[in-house]
């Protein structure tokens, strides 16, 4: 199927779909780019038991939810099919199965309504959440992507490039949530919880080991401080463990979140920039966004923190980014012939997408 994306999207809405992982969502942005709409279905129930997400149970609650989703998407956007000009589909990274189910049912979609279909990657889709509230946010600026499966540091050009400053060595903060979580006894997912719960604790009581590695080096590293928790609560009985339950996760969530705040803003004295965005999930975290207002205030930064519908997996973000690159695309005409690719990362290419250079995110 071949069409005339650019031409199409100039004068018709754009529909997201993501299904990268435990979040079936779609949603419809207008030709401006303004959210018309953003449904998102959880599967925390189906998960919860587990204590994390399951592929082989995501992907089928995926295959039962994503027709309803896109068809609420449509109908809370007032707009008929036939008015799409695109759809954008996260194509990775995630997880394998729930990735197939997104992407093959957009290209059914597309074919059906004869529109383009576009790859996007989901750090791509992140990024572009920074710009959803507030569009005029300046160029060039740091961004923090940091969620359950990323901590990434990037400088984002004037035009859109994106260059990795520093990433996470093993796990990423969202894990570390969850996994403090998860040996705290709280339910999944354990962000969430551990912010709840540390708010009733004193984050100095019962301090944790900041990991910054090198003073001069962006990456991060997070597996020692689970390391810590274990062995604090192997000293503790059950009886005290749980009276300091309150101040364990919130020593636990101040060293993951001071962390984070000291490399972004190590990022931006390196950068020379005063431009900071935070995106992913974790930026949901109310004490993490408490000290990032602080010290922008203090240190004059412009900083963009997503509303919390755009903080965890969304498809407005996904809408967002797809229309970036078709606009930035020097293509005249697509086709929906990409894969999926799971471990996919900012800067990689791939069948469906553009060629090197055209997208406003390749580096």
């Amino acid at each position: 199927m071949m069409c005339d994306a650019p031409i199409a999207w100039k004068r018709r809405p754009i529909l997201g779909v993501e299904s990268s992982c435990d979040e079936t969502a779609a949603a419809v942005l207008d030709r401006e780019g303004r959210v018309l709409s953003n449904v998102i279905a959880s599967q925390h129930d189906v998960h919860a038991k587990f204590g994390g997400v399951v592929p082989e149970l995501a992907a089928r609650a995926h295959i039962g939810m994503i027709h309803g989703v896109v068809e609420e998407a449509i109908t809370q956007a007032g707009i008929k099919k036939s008015e799409l000009g695109g759809v954008a589909v996260t194509r990775g990274p995630g997880l394998a199965g729930p990735l197939l189910v997104g992407v093959n049912f957009s290209k059914a979609f597309s074919y059906g309504l004869g529109i383009p279909c576009i790859g996007v990657n989901h750090l791509e889709g992140h990024i572009a959440s920074a710009w959803l509230d507030d569009p005029a946010f300046p160029l060039p600026c740091i961004v923090l992507v940091v969620s359950g499966g990323h901590t990434h540091l990037f400088k984002r050009e004037k035009h859109g490039q994106c260059i990795l400053l520093g990433q996470t060595r093993d796990d990423a903060a969202g894990e570390a949530f969850d996994k403090g979580a998860q040996m705290l006894g709280l339910d999944f997912p354990g962000g969430p919880s551990i912010d709840r719960l540390a708010r009733d604790g004193n984050h100095e009581a019962i301090p944790f080991p900041r990991f910054h590695r090198r003073k001069t080096s962006l990456e991060f590293s997070f597996s020692g401080l689970k390391t810590s928790l274990l062995y604090k609560l192997q000293e503790m009985d059950e009886g005290l463990r749980e009276e300091l339950k309150a101040d364990l996760a919130a020593g636990y969530q101040e060293s993951i979140v001071q962390v984070l705040v000291v490399k972004a803003f190590a990022a931006l004295a390196q950068e020379r920039l005063s431009a900071l965005a935070v995106v992913g999930g974790v930026s949901a975290n109310s004490r993490l966004r408490v000290l990032l207002k602080e010290r922008a205030e203090q240190e004059g930064v412009s900083l963009a923190l997503p509303s919390m519908a755009y903080c965890t997996d969304n498809a407005a973000m996904i809408a967002s980014a797809g229309r970036q690159i078709l606009l930035g695309s020097a293509q005249e005409r697509w086709n929906g012939d990409f894969d999926i690719q799971p471990a996919l990362r900012i800067g990689s290419g791939g069948e469906g997408s553009p060629a090197r250079g055209d997208s406003p995110f390749l580096t």
